[in-house]
């Protein structure tokens, strides 16, 4: 096990929170490191009771409850939490009254590291943090280095840190929900990307979630790196114990100050990484080295860049890295144009931070938006876009909300309201969207909302939508 401290596991009574992915990852380490387990779930299905009988045949000292997510089995030493149980659940109020830690998986693959074990380069915020740790990721690989894009992405962290491959250095997405149950984490350089309203309903307050996302900075030994543009960021940095000589680090989409990295007539460029920063600067890449290059997705760049560069990686790898990078499906992804009207699908954009870097990204825009608000309001988001919206269809159960914000701060916008929620809704949406759009427009699918009132998940929708672009084309073909 290459030094780690395992005999510390050996007799643990754990109980580890949810049959998911990372409860199974969790449940599988810990036992083979000799502790006794127990998972409990509230659920009781088929599925479940499938999955159960698979992780108790295949491993000893593995047993699981199902049918009671509240109760805290007798003896426990530890609970381990699977990332959504919200901080209420009583399985965390009993464990508190019984003095018992409450941590998740990140905490336990931080403390089965090995002595040797490759540095993480950590990343949160809002938006954006799945395409910055995929661009890290590539950055890195370009310079050579053995890595992996792991965390709230990918394989499990326990998983990475107990396999058997070795890594230079990990690159790390971590949720607020992950970092809320992270206490010890110490990156060796983390960055918070943005912070918008989400999630409070877990979090409980917007102060609560910002401070959970502000975890990632603790302990960090080089490089704390902030949105200039968003100001919580920086408090977040100012407010973090960080080791003796980290420096704060800001990426910005105008001219970079000293201990920052920008842009420059179209050249990505650091100022903080280089000899003599006050009048150096260094080249890293052209804007156009960046896939797409929407203006949120340029910061994604410059925060993965300022990661990569506090590693000591060199400015052609963060050229290379970039130009190799293809982002995930769903994620302001060109679908085709038609007519001279570009389709492009960001179901991804399920809350309204997102939706308005999307619609930011483009001049003259059909918005096709709607869903599950999640308790969301949409002035801001409409008023700040409004000049761009050509016309809009809405869609899904709070559309309404979305309807009335665009009465108030985009009369003149002609909207088209689908009291649809069946299979052809999209279908129908995108033929909407088609009438009201031009030569030179973009039909953009950025729905500001959650998915599930229609379709199975963000994936779902997105697909949806590429199938109606499809059939524009055949119908036109």
């Amino acid at each position: 096990m290459g030094g780690r401290q395992v005999m510390s596991w050996q007799g643990m009574h754990i109980t580890v929170a949810g049959l998911g992915v990372s409860g199974i990852s969790a449940a599988r380490a810990l036992a083979g490191l000799g502790a006794s387990v127990v998972v409990v779930d509230g659920g009781d299905s088929a599925v479940l009771r499938e999955k159960a009988a698979a992780l108790e045949s295949s491993l000893e000292g593995v047993r699981v409850r199902l049918g009671d997510g509240d109760t805290l089995p007798e003896g426990t030493d530890l609970v381990v939490t699977s990332p959504g149980w919200k901080p209420t659940s009583p399985l965390f109020a009993a464990a508190a009254e019984a003095g018992v830690d409450v941590v998740g998986d990140v905490e336990i693959a931080w403390r089965l590291r090995a002595p040797d074990a490759p540095p993480w380069l950590a990343v949160t915020g809002t938006n954006g943090k799945t395409t910055t740790t995929q661009m890290l990721a590539s950055i890195l690989r370009a310079a050579g280095l053995r890595t992996a894009a792991v965390g709230n992405i990918g394989t499990p962290i326990i998983d990475i840190v107990l396999g058997e491959e070795a890594y230079d250095v990990l690159a790390v997405e971590l949720s607020s929900y992950q970092l809320h149950w992270a206490p010890s984490l110490r990156a060796h350089s983390a960055a918070v990307l943005n912070l918008a309203p989400d999630h409070l309903d877990w979090h409980g307050s917007m102060e609560a979630y910002a401070a959970d996302k502000g975890r990632i900075y603790e302990g960090n030994r080089v490089a704390c790196v902030y949105n200039v543009a968003d100001k919580a960021t920086e408090d977040l940095v100012r407010e973090a114990d960080v080791e003796e000589g980290c420096r704060a680090i800001g990426f910005t989409l105008g001219t970079p100050g000293p201990s920052q990295l920008g842009v420059v007539e179209g050249i990505l460029v650091d100022r903080a990484f280089v000899e003599n920063r006050q009048k150096n600067a260094q080249e890293l890449a052209e804007v156009a080295d960046v896939n797409p290059p929407a203006p949120h997705n340029i910061a994604n760049a410059l925060a993965a860049a300022a990661l990569a560069r506090a590693f000591g990686v060199p400015p052609q790898a963060v050229r290379d890295g970039l130009r190799a990078f293809r982002p995930d499906a769903h994620r302001i992804e060109h679908v085709a144009d038609v007519d001279g009207v570009a389709y492009v699908d960001d179901s991804k954009a399920t809350n309204t931070h997102a939706a308005e870097a999307s619609l930011a990204a483009y001049e003259s825009i059909v918005w096709i938006a709607g869903g599950l608000a999640k308790g969301a309001t949409f002035d801001e988001l409409v008023a700040k876009s409004a000049k761009r919206l050509r016309g809009a269809v809405l869609i899904g159960t709070d559309r309404a909300l979305i309807r009335e914000a665009l009465a108030r701060h985009a009369p003149e916008v002609p909207v088209v309201d689908l009291d649809r929620t069946d299979t052809g809704a999209m279908l129908a949406a995108v033929r909407e969207a088609r009438a009201l759009a031009g030569a030179g427009d973009t039909v953009l699918l950025a729905p500001a909302c959650a998915s599930m009132d229609m379709f199975v998940n963000y994936n779902k929708r997105g697909d949806a939508f590429a199938e109606a672009v499809s059939e524009l084309q055949s119908a036109d073909g």
